[in-house]
């Protein structure tokens, strides 16, 4: 029954201890039959679906919303005043239904609906399945039913628990898991796999994402060097969308980092891809590129259009610069060491240069000077600094090892003012760590970027007291404050934007400190800012 996921899903989320979460889901995994532990593996990461089907729901907040309150004779007001104490919808409906009667369903009904809702046409289609779906269904089934439609369960648990759970569930190698679900793309057949005994034949599919590798930061080349050793590979850290695409040959599906598929928008890369005539599967960076390349701002251009016009392909070029080869004409690489990978990638790209998929920077390192260097050179291309690879490593998918480390460096920093906080996400859902902050310009105050790293939790909790404090006005989870806290903001370049008032948006802003030694008063500036911007154009046009 879904009332037992959820008994499970609140008990995951009352521990804050890894293992004891591992413990209890690996105990209700046990317990269930094939069809019903094929959809709970799934909904434990979060997602009504596998990601193999490329599917969705189609339902968001003010949809999930709609239907709660039309199902229950709740009203927009019960649900905005629970919002700021959950600064969650599936808690905050919870809270509005806690005198509901206990009533449930099974996980095979719950999944019927599932697919009702997918197929659904249209929000009005969708908020009446779900109102029908919200009248069987009690507070805490709500709760995670909102929670599995939003793709946040919020209870500590990532994609790589569930798998460690499975493995404890069944008695199976963690290893063995984990292959099984990234070659099939669907965590439930793995688990229907580890409860038979049979993820050896999990074979390799294309045209399903999985989890992109990541790299740990590490700001001190020295460290670089001692841990992963002279020889480490140099990759250039590209300012552009990553990327992965999947070939048979004819067929290309392009997905980005959030694993979406994004092929429509990348028509001359998706050419490139079939060109080849090989099945394959290529990680790297969709970059803006005519001659050099192109500021962030230009590829920008592409997202969100559902088509892309002849025009549009003309003002804002790309190319896919490659950096690994994780499948090649049948064979999974991903446990071969990178440098095998990376040569049998030159290999496949021999005399691809003139096309829209090229060989992405790679240079083996010599010393620590050697990586500022690279660094320098890496900047003077444009470029947002260095991913140092070890040539050993093999690629772990979702997962940010030691193995490889991006080193980057701020442009410049500038001292801003915080105008709005909202409340963050996991276990910072209940204090307000996500701020909006701006500079001056002519006597006002224009918003230039929004940040969320950098402090510690003891600065947060004493900020969120203050914000509560100076709050103006609210508008949902948002905060408008009274503009007194000053931080410096550390930033890799500045861009143009019409959505801050400023007219510029920072890329990867993040927090360096608070100012208690200015007021708001002393703030930088718009000057600064365009003299920044202009610094950095210039160099651009001097690569």
């Amino acid at each position: 029954m879904f009332s037992d996921f959820t008994v499970t899903a609140n008990a995951i989320g009352c521990t804050t201890k890894k293992g004891e979460k591992e413990r209890i889901l690996a105990e209700y995994l046990a317990s269930l039959d094939d069809a019903s532990l094929e959809r709970a593996a799934v909904w434990f990461t979060g997602a009504p679906f596998p990601r193999r089907e490329q599917r969705v729901a189609g339902a968001g907040w003010s949809t999930i919303a709609a239907a709660v309150l039309e199902a229950s004779g709740r009203t927009a007001e019960d649900l905005a005043a629970a919002w700021p104490k959950y600064a969650d919808l599936g808690d905050s409906i919870a809270d509005i239904l806690a005198d509901t009667p206990p009533r449930t369903i099974t996980l095979l009904e719950l999944a019927e609906y599932f697919d009702r809702l997918a197929a659904a046409s249209g929000s009005i289609e969708k908020k009446s399945v779900l109102a029908e779906l919200f009248r069987k269904v009690d507070a805490q089934g709500a709760r995670y039913i909102a929670k599995i439609l939003q793709s946040e369960l919020r209870i500590g648990l990532v994609e790589g628990l569930v798998e460690s759970a499975i493995a404890r569930a069944f008695h199976r190698s963690l290893a063995d898991v984990r292959r099984a679900n990234m070659f099939t793309g669907d965590i439930g057949a793995a688990a229907l796999l580890a409860r038979s005994d049979a993820l050896s034949t999990a074979k390799m599919t294309l045209f399903h994402p999985f989890a992109f590798m990541l790299a740990q930061p590490e700001e001190d080349p020295e460290e670089i060097v001692a841990a992963l050793g002279a020889g480490a590979l140099a990759d250039d850290k590209y300012d552009g969308i990553r990327a992965q695409i999947h070939t048979d040959g004819a067929s290309v599906k392009i997905y980005s980092r959030t694993l979406d598929d994004v092929t429509h928008r990348f028509p001359e890369v998706e050419e490139a891809a079939r060109a080849s005539g090989r099945a394959a599967i290529l990680d790297g960076e969709i970059v803006a590129y005519r001659d050099r390349i192109l500021p962030f701002a230009i590829i920008q251009k592409r997202l969100g259009r559902r088509k892309v016009s002849d025009k549009l392909l003309e003002d804002a070029p790309v190319v896919f610069f490659a950096f690994d080869l994780l499948y090649l004409d049948g064979e999974a690489l991903f446990e071969v060491p990178l440098i095998e990978r990376v040569s049998r990638m030159k290999a496949l790209l021999d005399g691809s240069a003139h096309l829209s998929i090229r060989l992405g920077n790679s240079t083996p390192v010599r010393d620590a000077h050697h990586i500022d260097e690279l660094f320098d050179a890496a900047r003077a291309h444009a470029n947002e600094g260095l991913v140092l690879k070890d040539p050993q490593s093999i690629y772990t998918p979702g997962r940010r090892g030691k193995s490889w480390l991006k080193y980057k460096k701020a442009l410049a920093t500038l001292d801003c003012v915080v105008t709005a906080a909202e409340y963050g996400h996991g276990k910072r859902r209940g204090v307000l760590s996500d701020v909006t902050f701006a500079v001056r310009r002519d006597g006002e105050l224009v918003n230039i970027g929004k940040a969320y790293t950098g402090l510690t939790d003891a600065e947060i909790a004493t900020l969120t007291e203050h914000f509560q404090k100076t709050t103006i006005s609210r508008h949902g989870p948002v905060h408008v404050v009274t503009p007194t806290i000053v931080l410096e903001i550390a930033f890799d370049r500045l861009q143009e934007s019409s959505r801050h008032k400023s007219g510029y948006a920072m890329r990867f802003p993040r927090i360096v400190r608070i100012r208690h030694d200015k007021s708001a008063a002393e703030i930088s500036t718009i000057d600064e800012v365009r003299r920044i911007y202009e610094g950095q154009l210039k160099r651009e046009r001097q690569e």
